[in-house]
């Protein structure tokens, strides 16, 4: 008797319920809150259904200034929202602010994570953005893989590898660019954050640039993977007290553990002249750091962002590193290399430390290639700079 009476009470929670989602749902089809929503003339309205709430704002990466942020109005069917005039074609990401509660666009199923941070993304259309933009040809292929790293002491590490269009079709042998990612990221950065799978597809059937394999790992030695990935052999590892880029364990790893994993499972073509390695921050610390003590592995090499710091930062010590660039950068133009490209936001705060390495390398007759940009120290720029040095490479 008593199981007929808990049978019977499930049987009505799951009908209630049934008739509460149907209304849900015929009340989000009859009255859909579309947002952000872009219009023929590249005007982009936002909107929140808020009808209880008393404020609220928008910070868009658009926007000019540290925190900035816009209210939107509120209407008498209680959707706030404001439209953007005059927006760049380009992407960007967004955020409200509710009450003093930080929160996602509910409207918009594309939230992205910095960090740990999230934001809803979107992508304006038009040929500032077209390096970003998904083409209707065929696209490379984004690869999660595990593999070994016996020089962390780790049987499992995370990396993502960019297979580029037809690579499966074909029988051919492909060169190989690491791509690595700044402080606070990880080896997801450069698809999420940096569209670097759609920049080479793009680049690659413009005929810019030559077909490749890109290789994006970890860049921080102390972790498994990005930390909200669960691998399901050991917690991913946090970080400790210890700055990533003074360890340079991250850097033998790379050379000892990811190259040849890569070169054993992957149709590449091997040798120095078939290898890249470019980063932004601290994967430019880190770029600087193989060119300097692996001159005979990559020949071409991208600074993004970093130069040589004039004073002990980021737990690093700069005197060192000065130093080991002193001894070893003859070492490298004795070794031969096809490029060594260095790309930084005239905005950017480490901008005097990228003049400062300038100066460096031309007390030393060290020949390079310098793109300066506006802006900072932003993924605009370095989505900017990979369009910019991937047509460079294997010409």
């Amino acid at each position: 008797m008593k199981s007929k009476q808990i049978l019977k009470k499930a049987f009505l929670l799951v009908g209630l319920f049934g008739l509460l989602s149907g209304s849900a749902v015929s009340q989000f089809q009859q009255n859909p809150v579309v947002s952000p929503d872009i219009h023929e003339n590249g005007s982009v309205t936002f909107r929140l259904m808020a009808p209880t709430a008393d404020s609220v704002k928008i910070s868009g990466s658009w926007m000019q200034g540290w925190g900035a942020a816009i209210q939107l109005e509120k209407g008498e069917d209680g959707i706030w929202e404001r439209t953007f005039n005059d927006l760049t074609p380009d992407y960007y990401n967004y955020f409200y602010n509710v009450d003093g509660v930080r929160t996602v666009d509910p409207h918009n199923p594309w939230v992205i994570r910095d960090v740990r941070n999230t934001f809803s993304a979107l992508i304006l259309p038009g040929e500032e953005s077209k390096n970003v933009q998904l083409n209707d040809q065929r696209n490379g292929t984004i690869q999660e893989v595990w593999y070994p790293s016996p020089t962390l002491n780790m049987d499992q590490r995370r990396m993502k590898i960019y297979l580029p269009p037809n690579y499966y079709e074909s029988d051919e042998n492909y060169p190989v660019l690491y791509l690595l990612h700044g402080g606070g990221g990880d080896e997801n950065a450069w698809t999420e954050l940096g569209f670097a799978n759609r920049i080479l597809d793009n680049v690659i059937h413009s005929g810019d640039a030559k077909p490749m394999i890109v290789v994006m790992t970890n860049g921080n030695p102390n972790q498994t993977s990005a930390w909200h990935v669960a691998p399901g052999h050991e917690p991913v590892r946090e970080s400790d007290s210890v700055n990533p880029m003074a360890t340079e364990l991250f850097e033998e790893s790379l050379v000892n553990d990811v190259i040849p994993f890569v070169e054993s499972r992957y149709r590449v073509k091997t040798g120095k002249e078939n290898r890249a390695v470019t980063g932004l921050s601290m994967g430019g610390w880190q770029t600087q750091k193989l060119a300097l003590k692996h001159p005979d592995v990559f020949n071409y090499f991208g600074v993004m962002s970093m130069g040589i710091i004039e004073e002990t930062q980021f737990g690093m010590n700069a005197q060192n590193h000065l130093e080991l660039t002193s001894q070893n950068i003859d070492d490298l133009k004795e070794s031969g290399y096809e490029l060594y490209w260095i790309a930084c936001g005239s905005d950017d705060f480490v901008f005097e430390s990228v003049n400062n390495m300038k100066r460096v390398l031309d007390n030393h007759n060290f020949d390079y290639v310098y793109r300066e940009s506006g802006g900072g120290h932003t993924w605009d720029n370095w989505r900017l700079y990979l369009s910019e040095f991937a047509p460079m490479l294997f010409q």
